[in-house]
């Protein structure tokens, strides 16, 4: 059985963002594994959870408000890589990081489209 939010392409793309959150979040020194490697993968997953809890039959106004909770888990995300840079645990020649922004800019826009076209 496959459910409606596994069809959503969104969905997908916030199960690839997740994925590159964890490899980020992995790559973090020991001190940092219950503090931001842990938030950045519990926002990391809340996008696509939001979206899948949003998507179970809910009016369009509900829909909207649980992908509004998943652009501010994304944003999350967001931050969480920008302190990690911020306290050199990343460089610009990371892969994963450059992958991560790209896969992230394309998966915020597309969250903001879809929030629009239900609304």
């Amino acid at each position: 059985m496959e459910y409606k939010f596994e069809k959503l392409e969104v969905w997908k793309l916030a199960m690839k963002f997740s994925h590159l959150s964890y490899k980020l979040a992995d790559s973090l020194p020991e001190d940092e594994k219950y503090n931001l490697a842990s938030q950045l993968k519990r926002a990391s997953n809340s996008i696509a959870l939001n979206i899948a809890e949003g998507s179970t039959g809910q009016t369009d106004t509900e829909q909207a408000r649980f992908l509004s909770y998943a652009i501010r888990s994304h944003v999350e995300t967001i931050a969480c890589v920008r302190l990690m840079e911020d306290r050199g645990y990343l460089t610009k020649q990371d892969k994963t990081k450059e992958q991560f922004e790209i896969l992230g800019a394309e998966l915020f826009n597309k969250l903001q489209a879809f929030k629009k076209a239900i609304k």
